[in-house]
């Protein structure tokens, strides 16, 4: 066995690899940029290299520093995670010739299968059924509209090299079509160091589904089931399970043998992945194949309880897989959900900053399954603007798949993230989703449950009435201490009421509360009682009670006169004042937030590409005014209405802050 691997990666997955090769005994190299040298993996990592500047396309997919870093610490092996340098075939074959194993498929499979153009025509030579598309590389955007019209629309533009959601556009027209081919280029080259772009039909309400496979160099495949990927959003997964709640057994063998097949028709070894599209009817359609380890892959390891990274070393090691294909069964269900520093009430834009509060759920088993936290973060540290936005994958398993979701529900509940934006409330509002819970998901359900965006959740009067509860039992825990206050005159007790008015979405609950040593029970209006259990104390940022003997997670911050709790996506200032108060604070005028509609500003902490007006121009709505680059992704900011330039303030180069002026009209 290697005695010392090197992991050409950053960030979650780094932390990951190294977990598996200290599990077995295996020492492990970091590298690092800049703008990771605190970072959570270096610390892990028995040996460091600083490799260079912040940006990717200077430090992690710059195959000379990576090979220096090799020669430097005498690392055996490779292990790219996925993204920079897992599927790049010049580096396989740099390491080939330095006599360094790649803990990956050989160089000839990530030639075939990890470009997507040549995998897609083997694909078509084998049988496989795929996504009708032009395949040669397209040279301009003139000739990408042509291309595009003659495919019909709506198709999707893809960087052949491309991964993540990144490359990636959906064209409805000619325009977009232009635009969409120009912004995937420069994001492969940025993201890659390869701009090839190819063009394929966009198949409308498909299901993403994949297929986990495992070959060693001994001629033995197997497929590890599958993972139902369809909850995604610009083209970057969000949620994913194992295994899906759509196919049947026939489906499933027929996939997973289609994917070995393919998997074998190019020699591959290691650890990969067979993606597929999937029609209302179960008809399946080849995508592409990944020639690396997937984000999502702890599903899989869930729900078959192999540990795939340390396959994949045992494959590169040479030793044959210790299972069979009838070896892998499916146990219970799996759920995860990826933790992005995007800020879901903006449009889910880039947010980058310090985390000054990130305690994720404890993993191992709980009451009704398992939770696990994959992540490569730490309280204090800090999320760049340089990388990709996802710091942690939460995971949770149950023996069903409604019980996974509901250890999901309160494992996000009690996931505290302070600092930055994040995804963490429009995650547990999938999860409260009937469209999501049925199972009845699409690539779509994003755009079409939330065509607007995401303003948070509105709870239900029976969910409203529980957190109201738990407010108002909170609040006479707080009430209590106020009154043991030390130093108080004498003979002027301060008694705490029974009546209370709860305000919060928008209602005022009356209600009164019966306290013994145990509890509250809080009653409302309706004579409708909850009982109220917990042990918070002022100070706690997370409250776990128990309302009418169901357990209840919130996150508790301290505001005038109340509380700001969080819970099952919904952010809600609850009020908790006596009738006195709550009649008089009806009264005060509400401040009405500053009216910014004749500015453009920057939504999200950015590195200005282009802009795209000048001063005095007319605009017209729907037109693009300028590029803002942030987390390797490029977003063209349009004009909501029409309008004249008055004033531009920022020039492309400009590094901006959230909410700093771009430009200014009359």
């Amino acid at each position: 066995m290697f005695e010392k691997i090197l992991i050409a990666n950053r960030g979650e997955i780094a932390c990951r690899v190294i977990k598996s090769a200290r599990k077995m005994g295996i020492k492990t190299v970091a590298v690092y940029s800049d703008a990771d040298r605190n970072a959570l993996h270096v610390k892990m990592a028995d040996e460091a290299v600083h490799i260079g500047p912040p940006p990717a396309n200077q430090s992690y997919i710059v195959i000379d520093k990576i090979m220096q870093a090799i020669r430097q610490t005498g690392a055996q092996a490779v292990h790219p995670g996925y993204g920079f340098l897992s599927e790049n075939m010049n580096f396989a074959a740099a390491l080939e010739k330095e006599g360094v194993v790649f803990v990956g498929p050989p160089s000839p499979a990530i030639e075939a299968m990890g470009d997507k153009i040549t995998s897609k025509k083997i694909a078509m030579e084998a049988g496989v059924s795929t996504v009708p598309g032009y395949m040669g590389l397209i040279a301009d955007a003139d000739e990408a509209v042509k291309i595009s019209g003659q495919i019909g629309y709506p198709v999707m533009i893809k960087a052949s090299a491309g991964g993540g959601g990144k490359g990636m556009r959906i064209a409805w027209n000619d325009a977009e079509a232009r635009e969409g081919f120009q912004s995937s280029k420069n994001e492969a080259a940025n993201s890659f160091g390869d701009d090839r772009i190819f063009i394929e039909k966009f198949v409308t309400q498909p299901r993403h589904i994949e297929i986990q496979v495992l070959a060693d160099q001994h001629g033995n495949c197997v497929y590890l089931h599958e993972r139902e990927c369809s909850i995604q959003r610009r083209n970057q997964k969000v949620i994913e399970e194992a295994p899906s709640p759509f196919l049947d057994e026939a489906t499933r063998k027929a996939m997973g043998e289609q994917a070995c097949a393919l998997a074998k028709a190019v020699g591959y070894t290691s650890a990969g992945t067979v993606e597929f599209i999937v029609d209302g009817d179960r008809n399946f359609y080849f995508l592409e194949m990944n020639t690396r380890l997937q984000v999502e892959h702890p599903v899989t390891e869930l729900i078959t309880g192999v540990d795939l990274v340390e396959q994949m070393i045992r494959v590169a090691n040479g030793e044959p897989l210790p299972f069979r294909q009838e070896d892998l069964k499916i146990n219970g269900w799996a759920m995860e959900s990826r933790l992005y520093a995007e800020d879901p009430y903006r449009g889910f834009l880039p947010s980058i900053g310090r985390l000054t509060r990130y305690r994720p759920p404890v993993e191992g088993k709980t009451d009704g399954g398992i939770v696990r936290n994959d992540t490569g973060v730490f309280e204090g540290g800090e999320i760049s603007m340089f990388y990709d936005p996802m710091i942690a994958k939460l995971c949770t398993w149950a023996p069903t798949r409604a019980g996974a979701i509901e250890e999901m529900r309160l494992a996000l509940d009690t996931f505290e993230v302070e600092g930055i934006g994040h995804n963490l409330p429009f995650c547990s509002a999938v999860m409260d989703h009937p469209r999501f819970t049925s199972g009845n998901i699409t690539t779509a359900f994003i755009a079409e449950e939330y065509p607007d965006g995401f303003q948070g959740v509105t709870l239900d009067t029976g969910m409203l009435h529980r957190v109201a509860a738990a407010a108002a039992a909170m609040n006479r825990v707080a009430e209590i201490r106020r009154t043991r206050i030390s130093g108080t005159m004498d003979n002027h007790q301060r008694r705490v009421g029974d009546d209370w008015v709860i305000t919060l979405q928008g209602e005022n609950l009356p209600v009164t509360i019966d306290a013994d040593k145990s509890g509250s029970t809080v009653t409302f209006a309706d004579g409708t009682a909850l009982r109220v259990e917990s042990e918070w104390v002022p100070g706690d940022t997370l409250a776990r009670l128990r309302v009418d003997g169901t357990p209840l997670v919130l996150k508790v911050g301290k505001v005038p006169m109340g509380f700001r709790l969080r819970v099952r996506g919904a952010d809600l200032k609850v009020l908790v004042q006596s009738p006195r108060q709550a009649e008089l604070n009806a009264l005060m005028p509400e401040k009405l937030p500053p009216d910014t509609s004749k500015f453009l500003l920057c939504p999200m902490p950015g590195l200005v590409v282009k802009i795209n007006v000048a001063e005095g121009e007319e605009v017209q709505e729907g037109q693009a005014l300028a590029t803002v680059e942030a987390m390797k992704m490029e977003n063209i900011l349009k004009a909501e209405r029409k309008g004249v330039v008055k004033k531009i303030s920022a020039a492309a180069g400009a590094s901006l802050r959230v909410d700093d002026v771009i430009m200014e009209f009359e």
